[in-house]
């Protein structure tokens, strides 16, 4: 097949990006409830269009490759699944609201964005999954700040910057073995490197975090006793239910599938809300059966006499997350039209030819992850891509493969979740119900990671060389 030209394969990528800025103009945060699943479809037919006619183009091959992205990204729709059936039994069960419940009664309102911070950073770093962590603990602290008072865009910030580091520098994260894997770089050898511009960016974030804190007012904040009454009205409160979270978490650290951890905690959450909370599966069905598959799988709505807490624990089980399924496939059907008509690799190629110096060489390596992030929208090719193009133009001018794998991490990793297309954006704006753009702006974490790397880059600092 003929190769086609960059100004050609450029159309594509500025189409869709012009045609998604335009409907989050007209729809809000709407945009990825329909609007934005045509867009990528609507893209995908006149990318596959001008393949077709100008360069010979199958629909066959346009499907293989579809379906090579589809093998890629399935197990992230599992999770995903996973994570609304979890946190619809969780909810139900009391194990969030237990969490929110003690978390009201030591957290001050002043230190609780840079904990929230920091706690995310924890499970994240532990678990290895972004993904869980939001869904899980994310959920709750989400929970408490709102009732605390803070605004949710800064809450939000805070807790996927704090679950992106641990995706970022966990040893059992996925997007950490995959830098480091197809980089050629032995996995602690990475993550050590990584450590030289992650503990710079960690603590300007817990100074900003901090700052906010302080000076965001929560003085008109709700009454906190008025929820904690409602809690305890509500749900059969107790500290014994976390150690569902605990028991989660340590199956994370055991290495077992994600979906089956969190799918099996899902079951445990509603086996526990049987048990422990009768009076919500007789709100919920007639009958605890018939309770424990509903709030696994479908809307769920708690009174609990109090509107902040009705809003948290309202909940749509995996049923609430076929939206996001949906965007997924979409986006899918457009990156594997943009692999299989060669419009991706044009462009990497061209991106090459930028790579002179040890500045433009990250630059170049940065921009190109985030353009696959926004091109493809998918994390793993953004890291896949450029770790098997770029390995060579590396070693020519005498770079350590860890300068790679780092700067792979420091782009593709922290900012596919700041990306409305993006499968991490979708699932992060979906869990935690917060749209995308009104989170992103206070992801310092994965604002200033690739900004941290680029500076780093400019002044030559710890830039490892080959040795002979």
């Amino acid at each position: 097949m003929k190769k086609p030209s960059l100004i050609v394969s450029l159309v594509p990528v500025i189409l869709l990006v012009t045609i998604i800025f335009t409907f989050v103009r007209i729809f809000g945060d709407q945009v990825t409830a329909g609007p934005s699943q045509f867009t990528l479809l609507f893209v995908a037919i006149i990318t596959f269009a001008i393949a077709r006619f100008s360069y010979g183009l199958t629909w066959s091959d346009a499907e293989k490759s579809m379906l090579s992205h589809l093998k890629n990204t399935y197990p992230s729709i599992l999770i995903l699944i996973s994570i609304g059936a979890l946190t619809g039994s969780w909810m139900s069960s009391g194990i969030i609201p237990s969490m929110i419940y003690y978390g009201l009664k030591i957290i001050h309102p002043a230190i609780f964005l840079p904990l929230a911070f920091v706690v995310s950073s924890i499970i994240s770093l532990v678990t290895g999954s972004s993904w869980s962590t939001v869904g899980t603990f994310g959920v709750a602290l989400l929970g408490v700040g709102k009732i605390i008072g803070l605004p949710t865009p800064w809450l939000a910030g805070a807790i996927i910057s704090g679950a992106y580091f641990g995706d970022k520098m966990s040893p059992l994260s996925d997007t950490t073995n995959l830098a480091s894997s197809f980089c050629g770089v032995p996995l602690f050898t990475h993550i050590r490197y990584m450590l030289i511009n992650t503990v710079p960016v960690c603590i300007i974030c817990l100074v900003i975090y901090s700052i906010a804190g302080f000076r965001i007012p929560t003085e008109n904040a709700v009454d906190v006793q008025t929820q904690l009454t409602a809690l305890e009205s509500t749900f059969n409160i107790s500290i014994w239910l976390l150690l569902i979270p605990i028991i989660t978490i340590l199956l994370v650290v055991k290495k077992v599938s994600p979906f089956v951890t969190l799918f099996l905690s899902a079951i445990a959450g509603a086996v526990t809300a049987v048990f422990v909370q009768p009076q919500i599966c007789q709100e919920i069905a007639n009958g605890r059966l018939a309770a424990a598959i509903t709030m696994i799988s479908t809307h769920v709505s708690i009174e609990t006499g109090d509107e902040i807490l009705n809003n948290l624990t309202s909940t749509n089980g995996m049923a609430g997350m076929l939206n996001t399924v949906w965007l997924i496939l979409c986006v899918i059907a457009y990156a594997g039209v943009m692999t299989a008509s060669g419009m991706i690799h044009v462009i990497t190629e061209n991106l090459l030819k930028l790579m002179r110096n040890t500045l433009s060489t990250i630059a170049s390596t940065l921009g190109t992850c985030i353009f696959f992030n926004m091109a493809l929208g998918d994390q793993y090719m953004a890291i896949i891509l450029p770790g098997n193009m770029f390995s060579e133009s590396y070693k020519k001018q005498g770079f350590a493969p860890e300068v790679l794998s780092r700067t792979i991490e420091e782009s593709a990793t922290v900012t596919s979740v700041l990306i409305p297309w993006n499968t991490c954006g979708v699932a992060q704006s979906t869990v935690l119900n917060v749209a995308t753009l009104t989170y992103l702006p206070y992801c310092f974490f994965n604002l200033i990671t690739p900004l941290f790397s680029l500076f780093a880059a400019a002044i030559g600092y710890k830039i490892r060389k080959l040795t002979n």
